[in-house]
């Protein structure tokens, strides 16, 4: 298995965000508990600023493999990102009604959560969550 820069740590997810701004810390709680209650894990630090749920093991064509949360978010000066690992290919529906926001290949950039539909923000969760579940049934 590959030795990836960013791995699940002991740290305190509770002291991470505690150490935010009010206004992001308000928006983390809240992403926080979308993301738990779609994936039903506890969150789990990755790295120094990442907050994850759940994992799965990866295999590329490669033969490169690793471990990786199911779906993330990380409060960044700019923009708060929230990893959705099975990208945006089938979810222009969802994007278009999501509200504020800019995408890249597996990250939804949103400046804050009241730019954004949380009704659609969780969907989008929930599906990429589920694709990984399938895709990865032993995880």
């Amino acid at each position: 298995m590959s030795n990836l820069k960013t791995q699940p740590t002991q740290e305190s997810v509770v002291d991470f965000l505690a150490n935010l701004p009010p206004k992001q810390q308000a928006d983390c709680q809240q992403i926080l508990q979308i993301m738990q209650n779609i994936t039903q894990q506890p969150p789990v630090m990755w790295g120094k600023s990442i907050v994850g749920f759940g994992q799965y093991q990866y295999e590329y064509k490669s033969r490169h493999t690793g471990i990786w949360f199911w779906a993330g978010f990380s409060p960044r000066k700019q923009n708060l990102t929230i990893y959705l690992m099975t990208g945006f290919d089938q979810a222009e529906h969802l994007l278009q009604q999501l509200g504020k926001h800019t995408i890249g290949t597996s990250c939804l950039y949103i400046k804050k959560m009241a730019d954004v539909n949380l009704l659609i923000l969780t969907q989008l969760i929930a599906e990429s969550v589920e694709k990984l579940k399938k895709q990865y049934p032993n995880s």
